[in-house]
């Protein structure tokens, strides 16, 4: 829940007044609507109040929570005249000036939209983990600013303005919203011909975002642009959105393309087929290790466990070392990669690490240490969530040799219970890790691990 801040502000606020706001805030229990209530209450019972500044920021957050039109603009220009460069206000300022329309507010929407451009394009784009996904939010954002200005400008009359930035949007971002803005434009300048074809190409376009209600208008206003042009007939228009697909489809082939050069692991949901990046910029495909037994250690340098869990992996490598079918390999999962390689150098460990790049998200790792057994085709056949400071090394040792043994065929017995069918290599069930999981030094018995951060 949103409070007040316990900084000084101007002139030193008094204290009893942040503390009046924080408890009205605390009474609203994390209903906006009643947040949003209870400071605008406050605001009318001190309209000189030293804190105005503060309690309209705060407004400003929950009326987005509440997606309340009028107050994000209320409060939300007044804050980005303190805060120029909140994105996120920025764009819900600007759709919302939009939502309300007239001429004035598209002028003020041009405005913002012109900062939240400036600020994407200015902004750079993490790279490492999730490197497709910043791309994306990355890209999503520049169409977004791009839109506002297109539609900002087709209110004010600039049909050539909208046109360019709708085009551009679509450029950054290709998908139904942009291509539809683009059709749009490209009509109200008198281009019909292309008009038709964008809005064709808003109708065919792959997006798994387009709603079914987007889908049904594009087609109600394509076959109305199409009959126009060719006196009330729809002969020919088949072949149109059939041009569309196909030329749209090769433009997301392309993207999709790009984006795998960011992160060869783009798209793919299977662990047998991801490529891990390593430390020193060598890749390792996991597909290359079919036919050996794969031990995944995921830790992080954050992760005081992993330091006590490190050599007792080493002293199962070391039981393993004259197998060739046999690979442990060691995972980092910090969020920032240059941490990495002077915490390697502190602690003396070897330089043989890679980077999960996704592989927890798709092995739904959420708490570290956390050790992944993959058996000779790639599958997950073991997972010890934490672990047991006394008990891992056997532990982990009498799993790998189990998964080397292979599955056990059971005898046809046909008194035999389902208990008795099953393989010898199965595991009981154990309950899963609670979140939240306190690092706290090794207690024999206890099971040592905490959240991913």
């Amino acid at each position: 829940m949103p409070l007040l801040a316990q900084m000084p502000v101007p002139d030193q606020a008094d204290e009893a007044e942040r503390q009046q706001i924080n408890q009205a805030i605390v009474e609203a229990n994390h209903s906006p609507i009643d947040i949003i209530a209870a400071l605008e209450k406050h605001l009318r019972a001190h309209p000189d109040s030293r804190l105005r500044g503060e309690v309209e920021q705060l407004l400003a957050k929950e009326a987005m929570e509440a997606k309340d039109t009028a107050r994000i603009v209320r409060y939300g220009v007044p804050t980005l005249a303190k805060t120029p460069n909140d994105a996120q206000l920025l764009d819900r300022v600007t759709a919302s000036l939009l939502n309300l329309g007239g001429k004035e507010n598209a002028q003020k929407a041009l405005e913002f939209a012109c900062r939240f451009e400036d600020y994407v394009v200015h902004v750079p784009v993490p790279t490492g983990s999730d490197a497709v996904r910043n791309q994306e939010d990355h890209d999503r954002a520049l169409e977004r600013a791009l839109l506002y200005q297109a539609r900002a400008y087709e209110i004010l009359g600039a049909a050539h303005d909208a046109r360019i930035k709708a085009e551009l949007a679509f450029m950054a971002y290709p998908e139904e919203a942009s291509a539809r803005e683009w059709a749009e434009a490209l009509e109200h300048e008198g281009r019909h011909e292309e008009a038709i074809r964008q809005m064709a190409a808003a109708f065919a376009i792959p997006d798994s975002r387009a709603t079914q209600e987007d889908r049904m208008l594009d087609r109600r206003v394509l076959g109305e642009m199409y009959r126009k042009l060719h006196n009330g007939s729809d002969a020919g228009l088949g072949d149109a959105v059939l041009e569309a697909y196909d030329r749209t489809s090769a433009i997301l082939e392309k993207r999709r393309k790009d984006l795998y050069a960011l992160d060869p692991n783009y798209g793919v949901t299977d662990p047998a087929k991801f490529v891990l990046d390593g430390l020193d910029g060598n890749r390792l495909p996991l597909a290359s290790l079919k036919g050996k037994v794969v031990i995944l250690d995921f830790w992080a340098t954050w992760c005081g466990p992993c330091r006590v869990q490190h050599p007792l992996y080493e002293q199962v490598r070391k039981r393993f070392e004259d197998r060739d079918d046999v690979v442990l390999l060691s995972v980092d999962a910090d969020e920032d990669r240059s941490v990495v390689s002077p915490f390697l150098e502190t602690v003396h460990w070897s330089r043989a690490v890679y980077f999960e790049t996704g592989l927890a998200r798709v092995l739904q790792v959420a708490n570290i240490p956390t050790t992944v057994i993959l058996d000779k085709e790639g599958h997950m056949a073991r997972r010890m969530n934490g672990f047991l400071p006394d008990r891992f090394v056997d532990q982990l040792t009498e799993h790998i040799r189990d998964i080397l043994a292979g599955p056990v065929t059971a005898q046809a017995d046909p008194q035999a219970t389902d208990d008795q069918n099953a393989p010898a290599s199965s595991e009981p069930a154990r309950a899963a890790p609670q979140p939240g999981l306190q690092v706290v030094p090794p207690i024999p018995g206890q099971r040592l691990g905490g959240p991913i951060q």
